[in-house]
């Protein structure tokens, strides 16, 4: 961002307050893109998605040791981090492959993040939706992996959000952005070492667990910030559900992601590298 020239100020908001802020301009960014695509097709918010850092869904199913596949949890219970969230309507999708029914065969249990996994050690529920920091605590106190949405939905994850007004009326300042977001991307794709190290240095966690978590996800990574348009489509498709409508928006209602190509060819042509 400073070789952009950008004062990049992070501030941390919950996904309705900072849409809301969003579109009154109080910021410019949002890390809620699949939430904006939400208010997007349920109230025509003006907002889009611009840039997807991955293009495979984060989260895993894991279970307690007794349960030896997905079909063994029809009438169970399943920890999830809300009913309306994208990760459970995905789960409700993926369900059926498994012969089972997710508006009847198993029960959700809402449970924030970090609470999934204490339900799920404790015996509260059998399976619990957990996101990669904390599926490795799962495995380290016996729990079995048994899904992998990534492997499972052809979806994006890590999406960026902007307002229309702010693409009309900020382009100089959006390139910017995209740009140092995608030399980042590529600095985290070349770097393990760093990467890993500068995880340790902001997140606290234990070097060890941000080597493990740098080589599961960094396949995930996209090389321009973008997905195609099956992606879009899927995605879409996902949020019209969650939003109660019958038909899905149009890929280019909801994505933008002329910045991010436009970034990706300025930095391929001036041959810019880690």
């Amino acid at each position: 961002m400073k070789e952009e020239g950008i004062d990049l100020r992070i501030v941390m908001m919950q996904s309705t307050p900072g849409l809301l802020a969003l579109i009154s301009g109080n910021v410019q960014f949002s890390g809620s893109g699949s939430n904006a695509l939400v208010a997007l097709t349920k109230g025509g918010a003006p907002i889009k998605t611009i840039l997807a850092v991955n293009d495979k869904v984060l989260e895993w199913l894991y279970v307690r040791p007794n349960i030896a596949s997905v079909r063994e949890l029809k009438g169970k219970k399943i920890a999830v981090p809300g009913l309306a969230t994208v990760m459970t309507f995905m789960l409700k999708q993926i369900l059926p492959k498994y012969g089972i029914d997710g508006n009847k065969d198993v029960s959700f249990i809402t449970a924030p993040t970090g609470n999934r996994l204490m339900v799920l050690v404790s015996g509260v529920t059998e399976a619990s939706i957990l996101a990669s920091d904390e599926r490795y605590s799962a495995l380290d106190q016996g729990m079995k992996e048994i899904l992998y949405f990534g492997n499972e939905v052809k979806n994006s994850w890590g999406t960026v959000a902007t307002s229309d007004r702010f693409i009309k009326e900020q382009p100089k300042l959006m390139a910017g952005f995209m740009r140092a977001v995608l030399k980042a991307v590529r600095f985290i794709r070349k770097d393990r070492e760093a990467t890993i190290n500068t995880a340790v240095k902001f997140t606290g966690m234990q070097k060890a667990m941000a080597g493990r978590m740098y080589d599961d996800l960094i396949n995930t990574f996209t090389p321009n910030g973008t997905v195609d348009e099956e992606t879009q489509r899927n995605d879409l498709a996902i949020v019209a559900q969650i939003a109660g409508v019958n038909e899905p928006i149009a890929p280019l209602r909801g994505y933008d992601f002329s910045f991010a190509m436009e970034a990706d060819q300025q930095l391929n042509k001036a041959r810019w590298r880690p």
